[in-house]
């Protein structure tokens, strides 16, 4: 019998996979269909996941387990089961059928049972493997799979592929695996219409859970409970929580069809699944499948990959002082060297470094490990403790001090992948590399969101070549070990691997900026902005926790009232969560207008909904929206940022991604520190939090409309460029000028609508965009645009320039000369091809915008040392920067920013109009905005 059994929950997996591959085409400005149009993002992501655990884990038997139908024996137990879930999303329904045959494409066996659902068919087969004595790990992020999890048998989410352990399982119920469903009975679940106990809440049923042991005891013990509220709720509504215990927990005794036995993994077909990988159209799948049953001898079609190396790669292991300094001299004499760095984290400023790679030749490279530890053994209590070997490295001191006159030698160019990562872990040993290259950042300057720019990636597509895993050398789920642990021959050919390939990567990509006309881009804005980035995320932030704790103190308190408030104006309390309930209150219950009912019978809640019903005076649907933003505000800000303050440096420090928008814009994460509301009071609090150390203030300089002014200059739109001349209300002016309205004693509606077709413009608005955002008929939003355009006619012949530009070329240019490349210029499907007709109109103006601040950080550094001036650049959020400034230098370094800030084109291009950087100074970032 097979050791190790994976169970992939197939139908958890399917909408994970959907969403987060449309969050990734939302940043990346780019969809997954074929070219008939058929989506098919999440069908890549399960094809690429499916093959890891295939290929790169110890599973020996694996299986995907499907949903057969949504009605199971639940729904005889309880016929509102799950009513209240809406249709799947509509791009997802042809991708269910599509994931289906990419299973039988991988050769993996399926399993799907009518009236069982496919938590309760992996119950059942891991009872059945953990009772043969098999390990099992289930391959899902479903927190109803995770009352299963206990010894043999472990839980693994497929988009992150991190392991989710007790620990995790405590975190989230407050609870052991084995008590999961007790509070589930007690909290119930609006996503799946459980009702549970009605104010119970995940943290309330955990508190009773574990004070009380069990579910039959709280409910017998009701009576002893102190909170009135809770004991009436309990005793009332007993028999809600033990229905609800009967459908939270999972069955292990499903009648099976198809034996454990059916689960042993075989190899894969070719002729199917490159069959299946055409049809997609899959390139860089094929490719790599294509090049793997080729080297093995199994594709009766397929070649060696075209750009296969000439030669195996020679790779050593760097352990002593004399090869080191060999290493070091040939980088010297070559006067390039690629470089990359090991370590114990993705988080660079916790991250211990472990090892240094360094390759000066193609194909050739070498891995200096600094701090490796002995291999972890398990504890053998009945043998005498012995000593863990050593490892052989150099120790890392002497290392660094040999490394660091190269890193540092501005005669040698170092190159990276992602090389801020690196910069950002070695400056915290002291070395502060320079010069730079980075061949992530020049595909990025290349090809911009045609594809991604991570290695593996990247290697399949320029080098024809697999690389080595990190799951290879170090497992996967709860066997993983930290590089540290790493033996080191497998620790040598994974990190030298990554430093050959970096610079195979840059002896491929830098040559085409000349040929394809994109060094400018590279050089003065991508290049130099790199160690700006470093030097802005190791300063970090300085947030005030105990703000951020009465915050969320503030919050909660407040999310009770507002549930109080909303329970009384709808006359009867409900799951304010639930779209289907609160549809039923709004539209059956208070008979309110406009409600529609999608394909399951549930009215629709959105925020579009609920935001037209607040319009309209009603105050129950503007309550829900008030409840929803604090909800969010708490969980996403005032929780989650008191976890991220780093406890060595007191500040967040947040990441910056260069390669990830289509427009060139930065991304923040980890936290994001870009999608901080600004325009409500309580987001303006949360950036209250974030405070100035002693001594000192925060300084925002903020370009103001930058995009704006941008339209004005590439559409040449004279009226326009003269009001920004002049400095005057941009949007009484339009409104003067389109409406025919003297400015003085103009109605404010006016100037609004005025205000709203500017803005609403750039981003290519429609006269039912205009409509929702004005409340007024889609005929007179129509009406107001056709008079915009007949009064800026500049504009409607940018727009469509753009169009015909991009339509012809697959990417619009920004006035620097960045590429933003729009994917579906020409789909066939009209909505997606005005998406992106939109997307053409924005790019260069947004992209200008992002150009022209990146100009602008790269030239701060250098006039703040020029006038002595200590301020650091702690954020940029979009037009703004963000500075902390002692008390002593505020006005100068004001001064000094303002005046780069707004001369930050120049000399590459001068503008028909002024920028305008607007300041604002505080000892929080709320007051300095």
């Amino acid at each position: 019998m097979s050791r190790h059994l994976f169970l992939i929950d197939g139908s958890g997996f399917i909408f994970r996979a959907f969403f987060a591959m449309a969050r990734a085409s939302k940043q990346q400005g780019r969809e997954f269909r074929r070219s008939d149009g058929t989506p098919v993002g999440a069908v890549l992501t399960f094809c690429n996941i499916l093959y890891k655990l295939r290929e790169e884990t110890d599973a020996d038997s694996i299986a995907v387990i499907f949903d057969a139908a949504r009605e199971t024996f639940r729904n005889e137990i309880y016929p509102a089961y799950k009513a209240n879930r809406s249709e799947p999303p509509e791009e997802l329904i042809p991708q269910f059928p599509l994931i289906r045959e990419a299973t039988k494409a991988y050769n993996v066996p399926s399993v799907e049972m009518r009236g069982f659902e496919a938590d309760d068919l992996i119950a059942t087969y891991a009872r059945l493997a953990r009772d043969k004595g098999m390990e099992v790990t289930i391959v899902s992020g479903d927190k109803d799979l995770m009352q299963l999890i206990r010894d043999g048998v472990a839980m693994l989410d497929p988009i992150t592929m991190q392991p989710i352990g007790v620990e995790k399982v405590r975190e989230r119920f407050g609870v052991g695996p084995e008590k999961v469903v007790e509070v589930q009975a007690l909290a119930g679940d609006s996503t799946d219409n459980v009702p549970g106990v009605p104010g119970i809440g995940v943290k309330t049923a955990a508190e009773l859970i574990n004070e009380y042991g069990d579910l039959d005891t709280v409910l017998a013990r009701a009576k002893e409970i102190k909170q009135p509220k809770r004991r009436e709720a309990l005793i009332e509504h007993a028999d809600k929580a033990r229905l609800s215990l009967a459908l939270v927990r999972l069955r292990d005794d499903v009648p099976i069809e198809v034996p454990l036995e059916a689960f042993a993994k075989k190899p894969i077909e070719p002729e199917p699944l490159l069959a299946f990988l055409r049809e997609q159209e899959f390139k860089s799948i094929l490719a790599r499948m294509e090049a793997k049953f080729a080297a093995a001898g199994k594709s009766p079609a397929a070649a060696p990959a075209k750009h296969s190396p000439a030669k195996a790669p020679a790779y050593a292991l760097v352990q002593s002082v004399a090869a080191l300094k060999d290493w070091i001299g040939r980088a010297h004499e070559v006067g390039t060297v690629a470089v990359d760095t090991e370590t114990t984290s993705l988080d660079a400023m916790r991250a211990e470094l472990v090892g240094v790679s360094l390759s000066v030749t193609p194909f050739e490279a070498c891995y200096i490990p600094l701090g490796h530890k002995p291999p972890q053994q398990s504890l053998d209590l009945g043998a005498a403790a012995s000593p863990k070997p050593e490892v052989a490295q150099i120790p890392l001191r002497d290392a660094l001090g040999l490394l660091k006159p190269l890193l540092e030698d501005q005669s040698v160019l170092k190159i990276g992948h992602n090389i801020k990562y690196d910069m950002l872990v070695l400056s915290r040993y002291g070395i502060n590399i320079a010069p730079t290259d980075d061949s992530m950042v020049l595909s990025y300057v290349l090809e911009g969101t045609h594809h991604g720019h991570g290695m593996d990636e990247l290697a399949e597509i320029y080098l024809g070549h697999k690389t080595i895993t990190f799951a290879e050398v170090a497992g996967t789920g709860k066997a993983q070990i930290t590089f540290d642990y790493v033996p080191l021959d497998r620790a040598r050919d994974y990190a030298a691997e990554d430093a050959d390939v970096t610079l195979r990567f840059h002896r491929l990509l830098k040559p085409r900026l000349v040929a394809e006309h994109m060094v400018t881009v590279y050089e003065t804005l991508e290049r130099p902005l790199i160690p700006i980035l470093v030097a802005m995320e190791r300063e970090g932030i300085m947030i005030d926790r105990e703000e951020l704790k009465s915050l969320s103190r503030d919050f909660a308190r407040r999310l009770e009232t507002l549930e109080i408030e909303i329970h009384k104006l709808a006359g009867r309390e409900f799951l304010i969560g639930s779209p289907k309930q609160l549809g039923e209150v709004l539209f059956d219950e208070m008979g309110l207008g406009g409600g529609k009912k999608g394909k399951t019978g549930a009215y629709g809640t959105g925020a579009d909904v609920l935001e037209q019903l607040a319009v309209q005076g009603h105050d129950l649907p503007a309550r829900v929206l008030d409840w929803r933003q604090l909800q969010k505000l708490k969980s996403t800000y005032t929780d989650a940022l008191q976890e991220q303050i780093n406890p060595e440096t007191g500040r967040v420090h947040t990441s910056y991604a260069m390669a990830a928008t289509s427009t060139g814009r930065l991304a923040s994460s980890d936290p994001n520190l870009q999608n901080i509301p600004v325009r409500t009071e309580e987001g303006r609090k949360i950036r209250r939090a974030f405070v100035a150390a002693k001594g000192h203030k925060f300084v925002s300089v903020d370009y103001s409309q930058i995009e704006m002014r941008l339209v004005a200059h590439v559409a040449n739109v004279e009226p326009l460029k003269q009001a920004f001349r002049e400095g005057a209300d941009i949007h009484a002016i339009t409104a003067s000028q389109v409406f025919g309205v003297p400015i003085e004693g103009m109605d404010p509606a006016v100037r609004r609508r005025a205000k709203a077709i500017n803005f609403g413009i750039i981003y290519g608005i429609s006269p039912f965009g205009l409509a929702n955002q004005l409340g007024i008929p889609q005929g007179e939003a129509a009406r107001y645009i056709e008079a915009y355009f007949k009064r800026y006619p500049g504009i409607r012949d940018y727009m469509e320039r753009t169009k015909k530009f991009c339509r012809a070329h697959g990417y619009v240019d920004t006035i620097f000369g960045r590429r933003c490349f729009i994917r579906e210029i020409a789909d066939k499907n009209p909505a997606r091809r005005n998406f992106a007709e939109r997307a053409a109109i924005n790019a260069p103006l947004q992209g200008a915008a992002a150009d022209i601040i990146k100009r602008a950080m790269i030239r701060v550094p250098d006039a703040l040392a020029a006038h002595k001036l200590s301020a650091r650049m702690l954020l940029q959020v979009h037009d703004e920067l963000l500075f902390e400034v002692k008390d002593s230098e505020v006005e100068k370094t004001a001064q000094v920013v303002r005046e780069v800030m707004e001369k930050a084109p120049l000399p590459a291009v001068e503008l028909s109009v002024p920028l305008v950087a607007d300041i604002g100074i505080g000892q929080n970032w709320a007051d300095a905005h």
